[in-house]
C-alpha cells in the first residue's frame, strides 16, 4: 500500500482545511495516510513515504516561522545523514506536493508562489519528484478590509466548498496515479 504524509501549519484553519481536503482525496484514492503539524512531525522520515505534502499559509511572501523551521531542522538532519548529494539525483518512487494559502491583499498570487518556491527546494534538494504546487486563494481572517478592498476583491469564506472539494478530487487523481506505479 502506499502512504502519504501531510504536515501542514495553519493559524486561521485555512490551511488546515485544504489538508483535510488532500487527505480525504488521498485516502479515497486507497493511500494511507498520515497528517501531522510541524511540531509533531520531527521523528518522522519523509522516506518513510511514498509522497509528502507540506502545507502552510504565506506570511509576507515567506513560510512562516513554524514551518520554516521545521523545514530547516529537517534538512540539517537529511544533510547530516548524507541525503543531500550534489546533482541531486533523483530518487524513484518519492514525491512531494506543496500547498500555500494566500490571500494577497496587496499582489494577489505573487505574494504566495515564493513560499511555494522556497518549500520545493528542500524536497529537490533531497531528490524527491515535486508533483505540483498548489495555491489556494483564502479569506484573510481578522482584516475585513483585507479580506474586501485588496486586488483580488471580495475573498471572504474562500477556500468555498466547491474548490475543498475540487482539491480533494485532485489529491484522489494523484493517488490513483501513484498507486498505479506499484
Amino acid at each position: 500500500m502506499k502512504s502519504a504524509l501531510i504536515i501542514f501549519w495553519s493559524k486561521t484553519g485555512n490551511t488546515e482545511k485544504v489538508a483535510k481536503a488532500i487527505e480525504q482525496g488521498l485516502q479515497q484514492s486507497k493511500m494511507k495516510v498520515t497528517i501531522k503539524k510541524p511540531e509533531d512531525a520531527k521523528a518522522l522520515d519523509y522516506f518513510d513515504f511514498d509522497l509528502v505534502c507540506i502545507g502552510c499559509p504565506s506570511y509576507s511572501w515567506h513560510p512562516p516561522e513554524p514551518m520554516s523551521n521545521f523545514l530547516k531542522l529537517k534538512f540539517t538532519e537529511y544533510r547530516q545523514k548524507g541525503k543531500i548529494k550534489l546533482s541531486t539525483p533523483k530518487i524513484s518512487g518519492k514525491h512531494a506536493l506543496i500547498f500555500v494559502t494566500y490571500s494577497g491583499p496587496h499582489t494577489g498570487i505573487d505574494e504566495a508562489t515564493p513560499v511555494g518556491k522556497d518549500i520545493r527546494q528542500y524536497f529537490e534538494h533531497l531528490g524527491f519528484n515535486v508533483i505540483d504546487e498548489w495555491y489556494v486563494l483564502s479569506e484573510f481572517h481578522g482584516s475585513l478590509e483585507n479580506s474586501t478592498q485588496g486586488r483580488l476583491g471580495d475573498i471572504r469564506g474562500k477556500p468555498t466548498a466547491e474548490q475543498l472539494q475540487a482539491i480533494t478530487d485532485d489529491a484522489k487523481q494523484i493517488g490513483k496515479i501513484l498507486l498505479k506505479d506499484q
